[in-house]
């Protein structure tokens, strides 16, 4: 019998990393087209990555719930990624009208900032399971000033 091959990372190369975890859970049959409608531009990341990204998995938890994991070399990309095309189309056209689907995702840095949004998901998901869910108002509205409150609270 062969033993097991048991490996780890050094991460000191990226002080500065962030991962995103991204999850679309659909709650109808409309959800399947906002699930499709991913496919043609932040589908395309992987092939075609943007500056800072460094890698991309796909996810899936099951038939209705699935998303991706992105791996960023730090906030300053992750957060220009969101602010510009494709992304930034995709998220302001998902927030105008319900898609009956639920959009979420968790941000965690190596600097201890972690962050999240959930958008009509239903059931609790991640740390909306038990943590206390409140309005995303003032600075909570933004990735940065969530990801600044966690570090300001702890």
């Amino acid at each position: 019998m062969q033993p097991v091959q048991r490996t780890t990372v050094d991460l000191s190369a990226y002080p500065d990393l962030c991962v995103i975890v991204l999850g679309l859970r659909v709650r109808g049959l409309r959800g399947l087209r906002t699930l499709f409608g991913i496919g043609p531009g932040l589908g395309n990341v992987r092939h075609f990555p943007p500056d800072g990204l460094l890698a991309h998995e796909g996810v899936m938890w099951g038939w209705r719930h699935v998303g991706m994991r992105q791996y960023w070399r730090d906030r300053e990309s992750l957060q220009a990624f969101t602010r510009s095309a494709p992304h930034a189309k995709w998220w302001s056209d998902f927030l105008k009208r319900y898609n009956s689907a639920g959009f979420w995702h968790e941000t965690y840095c190596r600097s201890g900032a972690m962050e999240a949004v959930y958008v009509d998901v239903g059931t609790p998901i991640g740390f909306g399971i038990f943590a206390p869910l409140v309005d995303p108002v003032g600075p909570l509205k933004s990735m940065n000033g969530r990801l600044a409150a966690s570090q300001s609270s702890g």
